[in-house]
């Protein structure tokens, strides 16, 4: 059964909560593993890796097109690695840290008249093109990542934004405003440009730590649903599923997550405070689909092939019972302090005991 199969139907049929031939499997990893992945094994480029794990996903992005100096990357300061959409430069591994807060200090009004980018900006005329290159054999991702809370973060500063949340919530909501309002568009443009050629909606905000949600439900509820809600409500409109990339232990929150419409969670941590995944799929495994569990922190990095494989072994015989699931690392992007042989014992693992 398993050769008739395409990736996009076994994973349409694992967000359907329906068995098909296997588990699905995803690989998200940083250019930086991409690239040692290839050195050790000697292929040629990331489709090739990707196909020799069995990676059941593509993504698609829209291109940045707008003005130079508002460019992800160019005219940086010193020391900056990258730029948001809204101005901030970043610095550092990876995604780096904010080298300043620009709206700390903002009234109600300046927040409104802060320099916010235009939609337009983003060149969505080649998303469709890029996702019909794949035959329709994989479940494409796409749309913005749309991290409204770690922008206003970004903005604000963390503290600064937690205590406005108390002290000026008007200010909090019109920035979460301007900045959803930005990512619905671009969604918007990308999805009318490239209908029926992507299949999942594919977005992230963290809010878990490694103990515990950044804060409780009732401000949850109050701030980041209805915007959650926003986003998910668009992929819904054009029928895509959504999927939540979240991290951390954010199990308390994880009925309001439901109430959204929300589809998928994205690399469920299990070393984390209440994300044991046995009672993560009792509780809520008929109400949304579960991507990840297999432990990036103590496994895939610290661990050896054979136990890679076993508690691969372990995790998808204990989730993947009913569909529902997808199997992957626990971090949305592997790093290159993984070890490549641990990584291809994951998936190895994954075809093997992920058989329906």
């Amino acid at each position: 059964m398993s050769g008739s199969v395409t990736s996009r139907e076994r994973v349409r049929a694992a967000f359907a909560h329906q068995e098909l031939d296997r588990v699905p499997a995803w690989l998200g990893a940083s250019p930086q593993f991409i690239d040692l992945a290839l050195r050790q094994l000697g292929l040629p480029d990331e489709e090739s890796f990707r196909v020799c794990v069995g990676d059941d996903f593509r993504r698609v992005y829209a291109r940045y097109a707008g003005p130079a100096e508002m460019a992800p990357s160019s005219d940086l300061q010193p020391g900056a690695t990258s730029r948001t959409p809204f101005a901030v430069q970043r610095r550092g591994y990876g995604y780096g840290q904010p080298l300043h807060h620009p709206l700390a200090d903002a009234t109600l009004h300046e927040i409104h008249a802060y320099p916010w980018p235009d939609p337009a900006w983003m060149n969505v005329s080649g998303v469709r093109q890029d996702a019909l290159q794949h035959g329709g054999r994989y479940a494409i991702l796409g749309g913005e990542w749309s991290p409204f809370w770690h922008d206003a973060i970004d903005l604000l500063g963390m503290e600064n934004l937690m205590l406005r949340m108390y002290d000026q919530p008007e200010t909090v909501d019109a920035l979460l405003a301007h900045i959803v309002d930005y990512y619905v568009e671009v969604s918007r443009r990308t999805f009318d440009a490239a209908a029926g050629a992507i299949d999942i909606f594919f977005i992230g905000n963290d809010f878990g730590t490694q103990v515990g949600p950044v804060m409780g439900e009732a401000m949850f509820r109050r701030y980041m649903l209805p915007h959650l809600k926003r986003l998910v409500d668009l992929g819904h409109d054009y029928g895509l599923v959504v999927l939540l990339h979240c991290c951390g232990g954010f199990a308390p929150l994880l009925p309001a997550l439901i109430e959204t419409g929300l589809d998928g969670l994205q690399a469920l941590q299990p070393s984390c405070t209440g994300m044991d995944p046995a009672g993560l799929k009792a509780a809520y495994g008929s109400q949304i689909t579960f991507m990840g569990c297999i432990d990036t922190q103590h496994v895939l990095i610290e661990g050896t092939p054979g136990y890679v494989r076993e508690q691969t072994r372990r995790i998808v015989e204990l989730i993947k019972p009913g569909g529902g699931y997808v199997a992957s690392a626990s971090h949305d992007y592997l790093l290159p302090e993984t070890p490549v042989e641990n990584v291809t014992a994951m998936f190895d693992a994954i075809r093997e005991y992920g058989i329906y």
